[in-house]
């Protein structure tokens, strides 16, 4: 239904029956969840071979005993693998712990505090300091800025990434802005891969840039495909190199959707000067990272083939999901004005625009059906979605049953805000 061009009278007969599928809902007294993008039983299953996997013992390959202390920046061999995910060589590779968003949160902060160069580049001693954040985004990079009293600053994305006419113009304009955040293969939320010609243009925004400009690059879906066929992302340090820009990137991953989510590894890929630095302020925190767990990890995966193979497995799993959700919404909307979404090749989410104004409305009246959703407003800076339209869905975890059903509640509290919202 294009509610723009029917009748009230049609609308009203549409309402009233939508308000009986819902009252049904409500008296089903679902307990449903799709608010966040973590890895279903079945994919952690995956990885279950890591236990009790280093039956040659501790060793690594050159001899270090992985139980010990030490390695700041980790085992070489999990660097020569890792390294390759990142795009970078091993020498600009660092191992850290668990969570990529740690080393986000330390690189940005060291920065912040520090300097990246000393204390004399410290962003803090340059007064109010901002960043460009790409939306719709990553609400925990926005939490990062917020937790740093760094200012944010919203850039609009379209399907080849934010719009980098935008973005050059706001960079030159201000030497206060001092990164970008970027999630460029299927990103967070909407699943589109940054073009050639984007990847080249932010490799270049150091030179337009002021002092110690960073580009936060969390590539945490680098390997995340559905398919074979899904668009590769051009390498954004290869694109630096020609611009003499190393400096400027910073690029993020981990194998949290990899193999065990709070059990894994991240890593870290920047220039061999930057990595100086960080590690300065990094080893005042910790003597080293858990090696035994990169070592089993790179014994598990033994090189980077096996590792894409054992994301073809991830892809088995979610691609289902993700083709349900996909055909909810599109027998609910395809002939319809109610809504618009993207259609990811990749990653953990689709992201749903709702007619501007109901966002807020349609995750309340989920909610009271039983049906939870990541809150409207997490995907831009500060919780506040300027239209009030975007709604992330995350497929990866419920059952495919689950989703069926959270779809079928999603797509009636859309059509019965939007209608009510008509009418009104």
């Amino acid at each position: 239904m294009f509610i723009d061009q029917a009748s009230a009278q049609d609308l009203q007969a549409q309402l009233a029956e939508l308000e009986k599928q819902y009252a049904a809902f409500q008296s089903a007294k679902l307990n449903l969840d799709l608010t966040r993008g973590k890895p279903n039983s079945a994919q952690l299953d995956l990885s279950n071979g890591l236990d009790g996997i280093l039956t040659d013992g501790y060793k690594a390959a050159d001899g270090t005993d992985c139980r010990n202390y030490g390695g700041l920046d980790g085992l070489p061999e999990a660097k020569a693998l890792f390294s390759q995910v990142l795009g970078v060589t091993p020498a600009e590779t660092l191992i850290g712990g668990n969570a990529s968003l740690t080393l986000m949160f330390q690189t940005m902060a060291f920065a912040h505090f520090f300097g990246v160069r000393g204390a004399q580049s410290a962003w803090s001693r340059e007064g109010e300091i901002k960043f460009l954040c790409p939306v719709p985004g990553y609400d925990r990079h926005f939490g990062i800025c917020e937790e740093l009293g760094i200012t944010m600053i919203p850039v609009a994305m379209d399907e080849n990434g934010p719009l980098m006419d935008e973005v050059e113009a706001l960079v030159k304009a201000d030497p206060c802005i001092k990164g970008i955040w970027c999630v460029p293969r299927f990103s967070n939320p909407t699943g589109i891969v940054y073009s050639d010609e984007v990847v080249d243009r932010i490799a270049r925004l150091a030179k337009i840039a002021g002092a110690n400009f960073r580009v936060m690059w969390d590539n945490a879906y680098a390997i995340h495909a559905l398919s074979h066929d899904a668009p590769a992302l051009a390498n954004v340090m290869d694109a630096a190199r020609k611009q003499g820009t190393e400096d400027s990137i910073v690029i993020f991953g981990s194998t949290s959707k990899v193999t065990f989510a709070g059990s894994g590894l991240a890593f870290m890929g920047t220039s061999e000067e930057n990595l100086k630095h960080f590690k300065k302020h990094l080893g005042m925190g910790t003597i080293g990272p858990d090696k035994v767990n990169q070592l089993r990890h790179v014994t598990f995966f033994g090189d980077y083939a096996g590792l894409l193979d054992h994301m073809d497995k991830h892809a088995e799993l979610l691609k289902p999901r993700f083709d349900a959700v996909l055909q909810h919404l599109d027998e609910g909307f395809s002939e319809s004005d109610m809504g618009s979404w993207t259609v990811p090749e990749g990653g953990y989410f689709v992201s749903f625009d709702s007619r501007p104004g109901l966002a807020k409305e349609i995750v309340r009246l989920a909610l009271e059906a039983g049906v939870k959703l990541t809150p409207a407003g997490a995907t831009f800076p500060y919780g506040q979605d300027p239209e009030d339209k975007n709604i992330r869905l995350a497929p990866s975890f419920p059952s495919l049953q689950d989703i069926n059903k959270t779809m079928e509640v999603f797509v009636v509290c859309v059509k019965l805000a939007s209608i009510r919202q008509k009418l009104s």
